[in-house]
């Protein structure tokens, strides 16, 4: 069983870690090294992750019952009453298949009880993952290619999930 812990900024040096590990373990075959490097300079220094919460990204770090070290994380923040847009969702690629980020969404759906709507964007050659999606009751709402500087682009499907 997995549970959640809300991260502070405290958090930033560990999230930054997971991060790096997990993107450099499971993009090079979707993205290219200069972009994965882009990326998360962007996104995950440690000041860009600091910056993201007190702009109201919630994150949380997900933890197998009985760990002390946290095998993911998953950022989530409000875009109107009952919808909410999940930035990041990662876990750890030595974790997956044992059925923690199907858990760990369970979770995340108890900490907001309002929650109607998840959005999210995931990269059109990210098969595995846009997989998990499918199983846990996302679909696909639409393609976009979203520039993202330095000549790079997001080529995503953003996915939906809406409350039963």
């Amino acid at each position: 069983m997995v549970h959640l812990r809300l991260a502070t900024p405290a958090d930033a040096p560990t999230i930054h870690a997971l991060a790096h590990r997990i993107w450099w373990a499971h993009y090079p075959d979707i993205v290219t090294h200069a972009q994965i490097e882009f990326m998360l300079e962007r996104g995950y220094s440690e000041p860009a992750l600091v910056q993201q919460m007190a702009e109201g990204q919630a994150f949380h770090l997900v933890f197998a019952d009985e760990q002390t070290e946290p095998l993911g994380y998953i950022s989530m923040s409000p875009r109107g009453p009952g919808a909410y847009f999940i930035h990041k969702y990662y876990l750890d690629g030595a974790q997956q298949g044992k059925g923690f980020g199907a858990q760990a969404f369970q979770q995340l759906l108890l900490q907001y009880p309002d929650l109607q709507e998840v959005r999210l964007a995931v990269n059109r050659k990210n098969y595995k993952s846009i997989n998990f999606y499918f199983k846990i009751g996302f679909t696909i709402h639409h393609c976009m290619d979203v520039d993202i500087g330095n000549g790079f682009f997001m080529n995503d499907f953003e996915m939906v999930w809406i409350k039963k």
